[in-house]
């Protein structure tokens, strides 16, 4: 009870300390760029941050879940509407389109219609606690702080990330007098972690609510734990079945083996059609056109791997002729996420009846991803390969904002003015978000700054966020709201927006 008395305390002083008025000399304000920053790294030292991060990792959100309904949505109406309308926003919980799937939140801070308008995204739903799993005594709905590591389901998927950006325009609105210098709007979902579904419907649906001249938002890993990182996109994703069934029932391998064909062994020789020994991906509808110009440019000083934690990189792996990070932000990779013949726990001397395996297609801008059925069935068929079933779920587009756009320029100055270090740019993420919601169906640039790290564990047991890098993360993102304000009038513009 002591914990949690202090835990109320320390929320109870973030709650003042962002809502009460500055107090100020009106002859000579003391607003600058460093208060805010300053506010920023009080918002984390005074254990504010962690009493906010705390209470929202407490909600059991696991989007995979069906009975997890009611914190879906008690995480918006509860927990990120009433925060919301703490910092001057207006809101409300919208219903999903999508049956059976949790809501989102819809919030707006309007301060001028001549001003730029920021989208904000984020998503608070988690994937499975795995309490088991955890080691003790950590607990996935709850804060555990181990040296610079704060365990706990979401700290670093995505409620530590959002609430690193909430509490950056908590700090520049305190210390600018209840004014950012330009316009917000907040769109969380609830739906993520198992596809996003809605998403797309909401941002045609609410367009105009939604417009904006960019969106600004944090999620996934930087490059590495020391270095900041700003990336304009995502790979896409397609995940696909491979399937093959030759009779009912298995038959015995003494008997009939040299007689019946073994769906395992087909299908694995099907498999290796589609992708080498080493990696590379063979059928040519799946490959993308060569890495740009630009976007190799962007990558030149990417080192990938290198934390602890971190597995070795496999010498020789993937596409040749290109850097470890080329073959990671710029390239396509095919993967079998699982294979399946007979009882793998229980094997007995039987040849299987069928085979299943389960691949999945990374892929950047240019891939033609729309028609990849088209492109495996057309290669099995000429390869005698037929009787290979093809099942193809939806997937998602890739995305890439262009490296030399002036929204990307101005957000790499901010953010090495505020850190001092050289930020890492990757045209798009590794992994696969839900960008083009954005990017295409609303039409924004779209800078992404993440506020974890590749050894962050998200999505296992023991998901972690490191605390100097949320510190770091909060004074950049309250650098970048200030620096936004000040360059309001100079910033790139998409339309006139009405308040």
């Amino acid at each position: 009870m002591a914990e949690a008395a202090d835990t109320d305390r320390a929320h109870a002083a973030h709650t003042v300390r962002f809502e009460a008025p500055i107090e100020r000399d009106e002859q000579n304000p003391p607003v600058s760029r460093s208060d805010a920053l300053a506010h920023a790294a009080d918002y984390f030292d005074s254990g504010a941050f962690r009493a906010d991060l705390g209470r929202r990792i407490a909600y059991r959100t696991e989007s995979q879940e069906p009975e997890r309904g009611p914190e879906l949505r008690g995480y918006l109406s509860d927990e990120l509407l009433p925060s919301a309308k703490r910092l001057g926003f207006t809101g409300r919980v919208v219903d999903n389109s999508a049956a059976g799937f949790g809501p989102f939140l819809m919030a707006r801070r309007r301060e001028a219609a001549d001003l730029p308008t920021v989208l904000m995204y984020g998503h608070g739903d988690v994937v499975r606690g795995y309490d088991a799993q955890w080691r003790k005594p950590r607990d996935p709905w709850s804060i555990t702080i181990e040296g610079d590591r704060w365990y706990g389901r979401g700290t670093a998927d995505n409620k530590g990330q959002h609430t690193i950006n909430l509490g950056a325009l908590a700090s520049v609105l305190a210390s600018r007098g209840d004014r950012l210098g330009f316009n917000v709007t907040l769109l969380f979902e609830t739906g993520e972690e198992v596809g996003s579904p809605g998403l797309h419907a909401i941002c045609a649906a609410l367009r105009e609510e939604l417009a904006a001249d960019v969106l600004i938002s944090s999620d996934g890993p930087r490059v590495s734990a020391e270095r900041p990182t700003v990336f304009l996109g995502s790979r896409g994703s397609i995940n696909f079945k491979l399937a093959l069934h030759l009779r009912e029932g298995g038959h015995h391998s003494g008997n009939w083996g040299g007689l019946l064909a073994n769906p395992a062994i087909v299908l694995a020789h099907a498999i290796a059609t589609l992708v080498s020994k080493d990696g590379v991906v063979l059928v040519e509808g799946l490959r993308p056109p060569p890495v740009p110009d630009a976007v190799r440019q962007a990558l030149a000083d990417i080192c990938v791997g290198g934390d602890p934690g971190d597995p070795a990189i496999d010498a020789g792996w993937g596409e040749p002729g290109l850097t470890p990070a080329e073959r990671v932000f710029g390239w396509n990779t095919l993967e079998v996420l699982a294979f399946k013949a007979g009882n793998p726990e229980y094997p007995v001397n039987a040849i299987p009846p069928s085979a299943v395996a389960h691949c999945q297609l990374r892929f950047v801008v240019g891939t033609d991803w729309t028609h990849v059925r088209d492109h495996l069935r057309k290669h099995f068929d000429e390869r005698a390969l037929s009787m290979i079933e093809v099942d193809v779920d939806h997937g998602n587009a890739a995305t890439r904002l262009s490296p030399d756009d002036p929204w990307v320029r101005w957000a790499i100055a901010s953010l090495e003015r505020t850190s001092g270090k050289k930020v890492a740019l990757l045209p798009n993420l590794g992994g696969t978000l839900p960008n083009d919601a954005f990017a295409e169906v609303l039409g924004l640039p779209t800078i992404w700054i993440p506020h974890s790290y590749p050894g962050c564990s998200q999505h296992a047991p023991d998901e972690h966020l490191l605390g100097p890098v949320a510190r770091e993360g909060l004074q950049m993102m309250a650098g970048l709201f200030w620096d936004l304000g000040d360059s309001a009038a100079t910033l790139p513009r998409l339309r006139n927006l009405s308040i």
